[in-house]
């Protein structure tokens, strides 16, 4: 759960549409919004293996 919502807070940044905390680097810079994205797919990927392997 923490890869998602770390993803996702950093394609935010990246975006523009989270300018939060005012002085980080990762603000308006696109490589933060791919970068952010790919580790939230990860981190829902690997949710989706861990409850697919707990039902078995």
């Amino acid at each position: 759960m923490f890869l998602v919502v770390s993803g996702i807070i950093w394609a935010l940044q990246g975006s523009g549409l989270l300018n939060w905390p005012a002085g980080s680097f990762m603000l308006g810079e696109q490589d933060w919004t791919a970068r952010g994205l790919a580790t939230a797919a990860a981190g829902a990927v690997l949710l989706l293996l861990v409850n697919y392997r707990s039902r078995r």
